[in-house]
Formats: C-alpha cells, sequence, structure tokens
C-alpha cells in the first residue's frame, strides 16, 4: 500500500511539471487585484473561470476548463491567471 501512495505521489508532483514544457508563448501581464481574484477563482471554483474574468480568448478558456478534469492543471491555470498572461492558446499549446 505505501508503494502505490508512494508512487501515486512521485506521479503527481512530476506531472506538475507537464505544463512548463507545453511550449507555451504567452506575455506576462502584470499582477493585479483583479488578476489575483481571477487567480483565485481558478484554482477553487473551476480552471478557466480566472483566464475568463482576465478577458482572454474563448479558445484559451475553454482549453482551460476542459485541461481542468487533471487536478494539476488548476495551479497551471492560478498561475496563468495570477500573472494575466496573454497569448499562449492552443495554436501555441495552452
Amino acid at each position: 500500500m505505501k508503494k502505490i501512495v508512494v508512487s501515486l505521489m512521485v506521479l503527481g508532483i512530476l506531472s506538475m511539471t507537464a505544463p512548463a514544457f507545453a511550449g507555451t508563448h504567452g506575455v506576462n501581464g502584470k499582477v493585479s487585484g483583479r488578476s489575483v481574484g481571477a487567480s483565485l477563482l481558478s484554482l477553487i471554483i473551476w480552471p478557466g473561470i480566472g483566464q475568463a474574468v482576465n478577458d482572454c480568448s474563448y479558445e484559451k478558456d475553454v482549453t482551460h476548463a476542459v485541461l481542468g478534469l487533471t487536478g494539476v492543471f488548476r495551479i497551471w491555470s492560478f498561475y496563468d491567471a495570477l500573472v494575466d498572461r496573454k497569448g499562449g492558446v492552443w495554436n501555441n499549446r495552452i
């Protein structure tokens, strides 16, 4: 049982770095009160909501919402909304 739990923990930690290798080409904006609120919405409620609050493109909103089905993507969506990153839609690999 311990080996299974440890294996799942290791896989979870390794999968958190997956968005960093996605080949994104977005440009970071500035952290503001709105972006902090948007990032918390992405983390707590559902990924993609923060991108919608930050007025990102529809494709990016949908991509974040669909990939939000994986629990790990919430962290990337949180960061993406926090820095109000523009660009990096599906054509640029999220």
